[in-house]
This record gives C-alpha cells, sequence and structure tokens, in this order.
C-alpha cells in the first residue's frame, strides 16, 4: 500500500499516491496540512497492519498496527476505531451529507486512478 496520512481536521485516510493524484503532493513535497503523515513503515500493507484513528481534543491522530496482535486489542480498547479499507480506498467526504465539488473531484480521481491501476496489473499478469 505505502505512506497513509490523516487529516486531522476530519479524520479522512489516504494513502500518498491518492493525495498525489488528487494534486495535493508529489515526490518532492508532502501535503499540505491538515493532512499528517501516519507514523510507519513506508511499505506498510492493509494486509497486514490496521489503520487506526481518534479524534483527541479536537484533531484527529492516526495510527498503523498489526491486525490481532496485542497492541491492536489494547489501542481498540483505549477507543481507537479501525478505519474501514473502503473508506480508505474511496477517500470520499468526511461525512455522507458533506459533499463538495473538490471531495467530488478527488474521489473520481482515485477511483480512475484504481482503474487504470487494475488496467495495468491486468497487463503485467
Amino acid at each position: 500500500m505505502g505512506t497513509f496520512f490523516i487529516d486531522t481536521d476530519t479524520g479522512r485516510v489516504a494513502t500518498f499516491r491518492q493525495l498525489s493524484a488528487a494534486g495535493l503532493a508529489d515526490p518532492t513535497t508532502s501535503p499540505p496540512r491538515p493532512w499528517h503523515r501516519i507514523q510507519a513503515s513506508a511499505d506498510a500493507s492493509t494486509l497486514w497492519y490496521a489503520v487506526l484513528r481518534k479524534q483527541e481534543r479536537g484533531i484527529w491522530l492516526g495510527t498503523l498496527t498489526f491486525r490481532h496482535g496485542d497492541h491492536h486489542s489494547l489501542l481498540l480498547e483505549q477507543g481507537w476505531g479501525e478505519v474501514p479499507l473502503d473508506e480508505i480506498v474511496a477517500f470520499g467526504p468526511a461525512a455522507p451529507n458533506e459533499v463538495s465539488e473538490r471531495d467530488e473531484e478527488l474521489g473520481d480521481a482515485v477511483r480512475i486512478l484504481g482503474e487504470l491501476a487494475a488496467l495495468d496489473d491486468e497487463q503485467n499478469a
């Protein structure tokens, strides 16, 4: 998967690739605030890791932890919530009623990139 970022204002999670596709980052520029990098291995995969988030003092925090391990269980007990993979893939609005034109454009860009990646995978298989 790669590097994950959390929007500290809304709690949305996206990958670096998604933010790059949306024009918010490139290989030499990190995404601007409110996006914050979730500290973890740069090649973290959601196959092995769970992306968790928790709101503290008005901002959203994010972390990655091995799935089904002791640390994962502890964080869940402490109020952290696992971010559904569908939400990361969709990179949609913060809430169902908060769809802005920018959110729609970002979602469209991410969907198109996903389709292109799937086509590329098929061609390389």
